[in-house]
């Protein structure tokens, strides 16, 4: 692979692999440089890289390279006892603050329940629902069976259902 056409797949696919990057970590900060280092891991890999898989290769390196963070940062609080919760806040078009809050509020829970999702069940979710990608896409990039995706989509969802239910539930108790 020459630079001109490594310069094409870094354009073609950089918005895709930092967009699934930041909705893993939520951080645009360490997302873009995961989203550098899969890119380079790309030009080390350049030679034996099968063009049409491509997207997928990056996404599973893009996703071990979220775990890999998401551990980093789990020993760094565990060290510094840091309880500082890094959820964003949503950005939300409705003019009233009642409405703002309460779509915040349920940014935040929705984030929650996602982090208490284990692999790979949080990313078939951010794969599926945030990125749109057909199931098949999503096996491919997990490199797991059709079926197992759907599955674990289904049981995924259904653990949002009920943590997100029993949370709701709690607030009018």
């Amino acid at each position: 692979m020459n630079p001109i056409h490594f310069r094409s797949l870094v354009d073609t696919h950089r918005d895709r692999v930092y967009s699934y990057v930041l909705h893993m970590l939520r951080d645009p900060a360490v997302s873009a440089d995961v989203t550098q280092d899969v890119f380079i891991r790309l030009w080390e890999h350049r030679d034996g890289m099968d063009e049409d898989r491509v997207l997928s290769w990056l996404l599973r390196v893009a996703r071990n390279a979220c775990i890999d963070q998401v551990r980093k940062r789990k020993v760094r609080k565990s060290v510094e006892n840091d309880d500082v919760t890094g959820v964003d806040v949503l950005s939300d078009d409705a003019p009233s603050p009642e409405r703002t809050a309460a779509a915040s509020l349920f940014r935040e829970r929705l984030l929650l329940a996602l982090d208490r999702l284990g692999e790979p069940h949080r990313s078939i979710v951010v794969l599926r629902e945030i990125q749109e990608y057909k199931y098949e896409e999503i096996a491919d990039t997990l490199n797991l069976p059709l079926n197992t995706v759907k599955v674990y989509l289904h049981r995924a969802r259904k653990a949002l259902r009920k943590d997100l239910g029993e949370v709701h539930r709690h607030d009018y108790a």
